[in-house]
């Protein structure tokens, strides 16, 4: 069977995504980190919620510099879109070179972005450029399902757990730009960049 890693923040979209490629691939999650002291680990946050989801979680160490280069350009921004962008490329980038997951072959890399999303999205020249480059397939399993079609296959197959944004713990990397945005710019900055959103963390996968 063809291998999958699929960028995993143990949130409900991305978790989604797996369960959705699992008939079809060997689904590998990899949560993605800077490495950044942010409270809760992201890995471990990660590793938790894959696990109860039935996948094995692997560990990707990212470029630390891209966080600071994405962090600074959303306090110029004054909003999350291109940081989040950047990050979410350089993360596939990541993955797909194999460098970061010991060497590992993979067949396919895979993320959580949705058909709605305006940050972060991955257009065609992008996608067929890393492709190209790295010799995988790029998989979208939520490009066709609006949101409302996604909350309800998740209230079928998962068990979520969904809180203000700085009250769930999750894997997701904007958890550790948060966090360099406060320690660099302030708590306020982190206030005016982030706009308040529901989080989620999934806590289980319904049979």
């Amino acid at each position: 069977m063809a291998t999958v890693a699929a960028l995993f923040s143990a949130g409900k979209d991305s978790t989604l995504a797996a369960v959705l490629l699992d008939p079809f691939y060997d689904v590998r999650l990899c949560s993605c980190t800077f490495g950044l002291d942010s409270g809760p680990s992201v890995v471990e946050t990660a590793r938790e919620a894959g696990e109860r989801a039935g996948f094995p979680v692997e560990t990707v160490e990212l470029d630390e510099s891209v966080a600071r280069e994405a962090v600074s350009r959303m306090v110029d921004d004054g909003y999350p879109r291109e940081g989040i962008q950047l990050v979410h490329e350089h993360a596939l980038e990541t993955v797909a070179s194999r460098e970061a997951v010991g060497g590992r072959a993979f067949d396919a890399v895979a993320d959580g972005t949705r058909r709605d999303d305006r940050a972060p999205v991955i257009e065609r020249p992008f996608a067929q450029s890393l492709e190209d480059r790295n010799g995988v397939d790029y998989v979208r399993p939520l490009a066709g399902y609006g949101r409302s079609a996604i909350d309800e296959l998740a209230e079928r197959l998962l068990d979520v757990e969904t809180g203000p944004s700085e009250d769930i713990p999750t894997g997701d990397y904007e958890t550790e730009l948060r966090a360099l945005m406060a320690d660099e710019y302030g708590e306020g900055a982190v206030s005016e960049v982030f706009p308040e959103h529901v989080q989620s963390r999934v806590v289980g996968r319904r049979s």
